[in-house]
């Protein structure tokens, strides 16, 4: 019986591009929305490129920053232009390796809710951009992470993430929402890639409304600041974890 390590599509795409495929394209597969292309150029963006969130974001940043699910770096690139002491995290080889040849001084892989090593000092900022809690996989993992981050956050420390209200997708031609109220929370959604005839595994993700994301963040014992949100629905917010 032999095993089969899950293809990493984000990093072949990621990868493919970086050596000079300018129209390499992942699709991303969705359990409640239809197939969308996804150019790899999108994770090379530069500041000019980003959406404002993102930009305010990055002005937000203070103290050593941590970047989980870096992508290609272009936050983490765009912080160390600034002068800013950035580790970037990504569970992908292949954005690990990009993000290597790209400059990223400080990289490393696994997921966030890896344990600071011993020989590193806590970080002042954490940032999780591009729908970032999404990460963190469902409402569980959310709460998971917001215990976890903690150990990651120096006294004073701050997360800043962007997340979304994807209640839309449930909407009815007149605007009526169609939820299973007996069902999974209706931001728990199940996504995988395709890229180049290769589809990887799928994986959960999570949009969580503001009023939830509140309601976790009080419950974890963090403060919740909305900064900002956009006409997509996404918006930016600042968590800072109290008597910290």
């Amino acid at each position: 019986m032999t095993t089969t390590t899950a293809p990493d599509i984000l990093g072949q795409a990621l990868l493919a591009y970086h050596h000079g495929q300018a129209e390499a394209t992942l699709t991303v597969h969705c359990n409640v929305a239809d197939d969308e292309p996804l150019p790899a150029a999108y994770f090379f963006r530069t500041l000019l490129q980003m959406p404002e969130l993102e930009r305010l974001a990055l002005d937000e940043c203070r103290g050593r920053v941590l970047d989980l699910g870096a992508g290609a770096g272009c936050h983490s690139l765009e912080l160390q232009s600034r002068g800013f002491d950035v580790k970037a995290v990504d569970v992908s080889a292949g954005a690990v390796q990009v993000m290597t040849e790209r400059g990223v001084r400080t990289v490393a892989r696994h997921d966030l809710f890896a344990p600071l090593p011993d020989t590193e000092r806590p970080y002042d900022t954490i940032v999780l951009l591009m729908n970032g809690l999404g990460l963190t996989g469902s409402l569980a993992g959310l709460d998971k992470f917001l215990v976890h981050a903690r150990t990651l956050l120096a006294p004073g420390g701050q997360i800043l993430a962007t997340s979304s209200d994807v209640r839309y997708l449930y909407e009815d031609e007149d605007g009526a929402l169609m939820l299973n109220l007996n069902g999974p929370y209706y931001g728990e959604v199940e996504y995988s890639l395709s890229y180049a005839d290769n589809t990887g595994a799928s994986f959960p993700w999570l949009f969580v409304d503001a009023a939830l994301l509140n309601d976790a963040a009080e419950t974890a014992g963090y403060t919740a600041d909305f900064l900002g949100e956009d006409d997509d629905e996404q918006y930016l917010v600042r968590l800072t974890p109290l008597n910290n």
